[in-house]
């Protein structure tokens, strides 16, 4: 094979000026990922049976592999490579990687900790942090202050005075191969939270080098991991969607006979209680299971979207089980583990807002919409929404067969009897299409359509933002913070093993619930056999409040949908430019005492005092 001459090399060095971005297969084997804003490289030199040594090298923002011969091609590309880079930033950062001995526990760090004392340090401590797989073995990381970067077998990428005549500083990272066996078998669950670890270690390692030694104006270490999506990941992603756009989950665990269930129920003075039903599944939860785990997420390198991706299936296959467990104990076990149970400080939340809120009889009285009424109101939102993107659609369902407002795949579905004063009309068209109808539409303008549909346990910070649109637009009621109160109730009750008798007298004689309240609560609570899902409502809303008070920014929610405990990784994608800000924002965003109202929740308010 013919060796690739200086002048091929700086041509391909040469082409860093004409883009942002170089993705190019070299000779020999090589690769170059290179963002031209990065003043950092990862390197890694191929090896035999060491792939995971390679995906970890793959996490960065740039990265070159070096193939297994002709060694001097790579040395004189690094060179080029080094003095365009450090021309332009006023310097360039190298870190090679490679794994050491197979029984190592030991990070080791081989770079100048003389003249970089911050970014090593903090590179040291980090990868302290990183857990062991081995129970009572501690993982450990020391610098040596060595002119060796490499392996001892190995020849040197660049001597450190050739390095320093390029503009250039090369460290290298030893990596204890602990996430495989004496075979080279990967352990993959362990791997997946080594390889986070390690990345995250890494990026913050050079971002302060960066910032301190650099010209590059990268806001965050988030900006120093991948920014590109592959294109397998993208095709895991839609899959994912589709698997779950499949099927309607909470339509299929509601029942069909809920009108029947309440008449019933009242004519016998509250004794006699018919059968759920529900509807046919429309799909083969087992068939949709196979689906999820013939998909290939062990495989994806970026190491935020497998953990949301893994995070994701996990999520699905509990709702698949939860159909098949229709009317049965085991559909309540699975809800406890999809809703995550109910923490004390929400129960006592609650009963502080039974306790300090009476039931407004008055409300009762007020003129009533139907939902023809309703649907026309939701279609003057609908406009308000397309005037900020012409891309906008939504429809209004009414149906027969549903027993309460919802919002499925970004449509409204409305019962043909559902009734409601014209507060609580205003407040659920911020709840319902002022936070779930728009959260869908933005998060289907990014370029993953999970954010459309919603990452794992997303539910509770979208209820949360919804209940908190009803009190920024002065729609929350006291008989509407009492119902989502006792909602709560009602599940403690039944994880406490509560029948629904038991939970409908507790509302309607302890609590003073109106019969039909009572009723609506319980019954939503026992649907499939002991759904959890409504806990979520106050649930969300409190734990917002904390997020508000820490110094959480509200709008960066409304991006689509998520949980608060991916905010981190949100950030980090938003960094990355894999995410966008939100397209749409709410009416609640431009009321005149937004500022004012939001305030009280960052002050730390009790919410039984929001009325």
């Amino acid at each position: 094979m013919k060796a690739t001459s200086t002048t091929e090399k700086e041509v391909l060095i040469g082409e860093l000026e004409a883009g942002q971005r170089t993705v190019k297969s070299l000779p020999y084997g090589g690769y170059l990922f290179l963002e031209h804003d990065v003043p950092f490289l990862l390197v890694y030199r191929n090896r035999p049976n060491d792939k995971a040594t390679m995906r970890l090298a793959r996490t960065g923002a740039s990265y070159l592999i070096i193939g297994a011969d002709h060694f001097e091609y790579f040395q004189e590309f690094i060179k080029q490579l080094t003095k365009k880079m450090s021309a332009r930033f006023g310097s360039f950062f190298l870190m090679e990687i490679y794994s050491g001995a197979e029984d190592s526990t030991q990070f080791v760090i081989r770079g100048p900790s003389h003249k970089l004392p911050v970014s090593l340090e903090v590179l040291r401590e980090a990868l302290e942090k990183v857990k062991s797989r081995t129970y009572g073995v501690q993982l450990t990381a020391t610098i040596e202050q060595t002119k060796q970067r490499q392996q001892e077998s190995e020849a040197a990428l660049m001597s450190i005075a050739k390095i320093k005549d390029c503009g250039g500083t090369l460290i290298g990272l030893e990596i204890p191969p602990v996430y495989r066996d004496a075979e080279g078998e990967v352990f993959p669950v362990y791997f997946r939270q080594f390889q986070e670890s390690v990345a995250e270690a890494i990026q913050k390692s050079v971002f302060e080098f960066i910032r301190v030694q650099t010209s590059s104006n990268l806001a965050s270490y988030y900006a120093l991991g991948k920014r590109e999506i592959h294109k397998e990941v993208f095709k895991i992603d839609r899959a994912l969607t589709q698997i779950e756009n499949s099927y309607q989950f909470l339509l299929l665990v509601a029942p069909v006979n809920i009108q029947s269930l309440r008449k019933r129920f009242f004519e016998s003075n509250f004794k006699n209680l018919e059968e759920y039903h529900y509807r046919l599944l429309p799909v083969d939860p087992d068939i949709l299971k196979r689906k999820l785990y013939n998909l290939e997420i062990d495989q994806i390198d970026d190491p935020a979207l497998s953990h949301l991706f893994h995070e994701k299936r996990e999520e699905l296959d509990q709702q698949l089980t939860m159909l098949k467990e229709r009317g049965s104990k085991n559909f309540f076990y699975s809800s406890v583990r999809l809703y995550k149970g109910l923490q004390k400080n929400i129960l006592t939340e609650a009963e502080l807002i039974l306790q300090n809120i009476p039931e407004d009889t008055q409300d009762d009285n007020s003129k009533v919409l139907h939902a023809k009424a309703f649907a026309d109101m939701a279609s003057k939102e609908f406009k308000f929404l397309r005037q900020q993107d012409s891309n906008f659609q939504c429809k209004v369902h009414i149906r027969k067969d549903v027993n309460v407002m919802m919002v499925s795949n970004g449509e409204l579905y409305l019962p043909a009897d559902y009734t409601l004063t014209h507060k609580e009309a205003q407040a659920l068209i911020q709840h319902e299409i002022g936070t779930h109808v728009l959260t869908h539409f933005n998060g289907s303008q990014q370029p993953l359509s999970q954010l459309s549909v919603g990452f794992a346990d997303y539910d509770t910070l979208q209820e949360g933002i919804a209940v908190l649109s009803e009190y920024l637009i002065g729609g929350l009621s006291a008989n509407r913070l009492r119902l989502l109160a006792g909602r709560v109730l009602a599940g403690a009750a039944l994880m406490d093993n509560a029948d629904f008798k038991t939970v409908f007298h507790l509302l309607y004689n302890t609590h003073k619930f109106s019969k039909e309240r009572a009723f609506n609560i319980t019954s939503r609570m026992f649907q499939g056999g002991g759904f959890l899902k409504d806990i979520i409502y106050l649930k969300g809303l409190v734990h917002l409040r904390d997020y508000l008070i820490a110094g959480g920014d509200l709008e960066f929610l409304l991006a689509g949908k998520f949980a608060l405990k991916h905010v981190p990784m949100i950030n980090d994608l938003t960094a990355r430019g894999l995410l966008q800000p939100p397209h749409l924002k709410p009416r609640y965003l431009q009321q005149k005492d937004f500022k004012e109202r939001i305030n009280k929740l960052k002050q730390g308010i009790s919410l039984s005092k929001l009325i």
